[in-house]
């Protein structure tokens, strides 16, 4: 039998496959709340073994593109809870994914027109958010220059992760994923070439993950670690992270300490499919050896990789990203081997109404 189709048990979660809808980002939620086709959206692909959500801003200052869905109000988990219901309603899982970009925004999203924040005051350099420009028009805009937070905010921005996850659970999600990957706050400040701060969370590699290790254990308190997985992206490049001396070590760090939380998996983000580099050959290996829980990746997987990838035990679940926007059943026709869709990238993000988001139909076999 393919192990790509197989059942998994995730902590206490059955699920009917492994394969995992990889978050992505869609701007589709023009107040910020949940609606009707973010319902149809989720729901016609509930036939993966899991769903990651789009990254869900844990707060107004975590924001960095318009039309994200946020879970920092009660009137945003009212509209998750219609999303997680009809997931469930097809036999789905879904977790949400939260999320702060940290200096990946702009002005005009930040409360009272304030400048990002981040590890540092560094500024992300040929670094794109999605906000609105000085006619007021929404778009890519240069993100803007970031202030360093003070250890009094790091602990502010901890308890609106802790919060964003209640009300996840509040909303009917099976359990979260804290964002730790893709240049965003986390990674800022794991990366010795934005995080030159002198105070505990800067300078060793222990004080650089100390940010992400800390939410971690106060959200697994909240909700419980096995509600818990962690995404992050090794090597990753986005939104001008450079490459810096001790960066095998940082990861491996990173991994034997999630190994001592018993979360509920981690999930590599490769961001070759996204313009950057692949991680190199051979890491993820090491990174197994320090990480033994359930090991989730994403990167370019077709139904042959993927299988081959888990036949290895290298993972025990892969992601799909791009395929799942056109392939709506994408399950079913890997399983079957019928062709897939090409999505359209003109409606990837941000597009109004249902074209390009819920208009894909399902194969009908002749």
């Amino acid at each position: 039998m393919s192990l790509l189709f197989s059942p998994y048990n995730l902590g206490d979660l059955t699920l009917s496959n492994r394969v995992v809808m990889a978050p992505m980002t869609r701007a589709r939620a023009e107040t910020t709340i949940p609606d009707d086709l973010t319902v149809l959206y989720y729901q016609q692909r509930a036939s993966a073994g899991l769903i990651i959500s789009e990254g869900v801003p844990v707060s107004l200052q975590g924001r960095g593109y318009l039309f994200n869905p946020g879970l920092y109000t009660q009137e945003q988990a009212e509209g998750w809870k219609n999303v997680t219901a009809a997931v469930h309603e097809r036999g789905g899982k879904i977790f949400a994914q939260l999320w702060h970009v940290g200096r990946v925004s702009h002005t005009t999203l930040q409360p009272n027109g304030g400048a990002p924040v981040s590890a540092s005051d560094k500024q992300a350099a040929n670094s794109m958010a999605y906000a609105y420009d000085e006619d007021g028009q929404a778009g890519p805009i240069q993100a803007s220059k970031p202030r360093a937070l003070s250890v009094d905010e790091i602990k502010n921005i901890k308890s609106d992760f802790v919060q964003a996850a209640a009300l996840a659970v509040e909303a009917g999600f099976d359990g979260v994923e804290i964002h730790g990957a893709n240049g965003y706050l986390f990674e800022q400040f794991i990366n010795p070439n934005v995080n030159d701060r002198t105070d505990e969370y800067g300078g060793s590699i222990q004080n650089r993950i100390k940010i992400l290790l800390e939410t971690v254990d106060q959200v697994s308190a909240e909700i419980g670690a096995a509600k818990v997985g962690v995404r992050i992206s090794p090597f990753g490049r986005l939104f001008d992270m450079a490459a810096f001396e001790d960066e095998a070590e940082t990861w491996v760090s990173v991994a034997s300490e999630l190994e001592k939380r018993a979360i509920a998996y981690v999930h590599l983000s490769d961001q070759l499919t996204i313009g950057a580099e692949r991680m190199p050959e051979g890491f993820a290996k090491s990174f197994r050896q320090s990480y033994t829980g359930t090991l989730i990746a994403a990167g370019g997987f077709d139904r042959e990789s993927a299988e081959a990838a888990l036949e290895s035990g290298e993972l025990d679940l892969t992601a799909f990203g791009r395929p799942f926007i056109s392939n709506p059943d994408l399950v079913e026709r890997m399983k079957h081997g019928w062709p897939l869709a090409t999505p359209d990238r003109a409606t990837f993000y941000g597009n109004s109404g249902k074209k390009g988001y819920v208009d894909y139909p399902l194969y009908s076999p002749a």
